[in-house]
């Protein structure tokens, strides 16, 4: 039976993400990625080039999803908190739904592969701290914030409570979930 036009693309980067979802899970192969899909590795490099485009496809889904997601509630959401609220509340819920792509948030399985994919992380990484910038500065405008708060400083450290999360998560084995006690903790970086 064929597939559709990037239909294969897609289902090499979900089995991808699953291979990726095994706690302290050993580096993915191309060779172990075609076995578990039951085909041959040259089947996989038809669609990819390199195992390095595979992850830059799983990095491209991550971003296109997380920024579309922090858009839509930046859309519908008119107080600068509650988008940081709903934003910080979203990139969790992502990662709990989303274990083998957590991994690669973390960088946790990009450590033996091209640095450049790292990069990309770093990229998605600033892109979510000035997410929260912009959320705090509606907030400030609008007078939620007072106008003399350190909204960089309380950006980074959204940013850094949600980075947090994700690698507890990854390294517990998918034992402590990155929502656990979400709420009382946006309470103490939001006040």
């Amino acid at each position: 039976m064929a597939t559709k036009p990037g239909e294969r693309k897609s289902q090499i980067l979900q089995a991808l993400a699953e291979m990726l979802e095994q706690p302290h899970a050993a580096r993915v192969t191309t060779a172990a990625l075609a076995a578990r899909m039951r085909v041959s590795e040259a089947a996989l490099y038809r669609h990819y080039a390199s195992k390095a485009q595979m992850f830059e496809g799983l990095i491209e889904f991550i971003e296109t999803t997380l920024f579309t997601l922090a858009n839509q509630i930046a859309a519908a959401e008119s107080c600068g908190l509650m988008q940081a609220r709903k934003t910080a509340t979203m990139l969790l819920a992502f990662a709990e739904r989303n274990r083998g792509m957590t991994r690669v948030l973390t960088g946790d399985a990009l450590v033996t592969e091209d640095n450049r994919l790292q990069e990309r992380i770093n990229h998605i990484n600033d892109r979510i701290e000035a997410t929260f910038k912009q959320c705090l500065r509606t907030a400030v405008a609008t007078g939620t914030l007072p106008s003399d708060s350190d909204i960089t400083a309380q950006a980074s450290l959204l940013t850094h409570l949600v980075l947090g999360r994700w690698l507890r998560y990854a390294q517990s084995g998918w034992r402590v979930a990155p929502t656990a006690h979400l709420e009382a903790q946006l309470r103490v970086a939001l006040g």
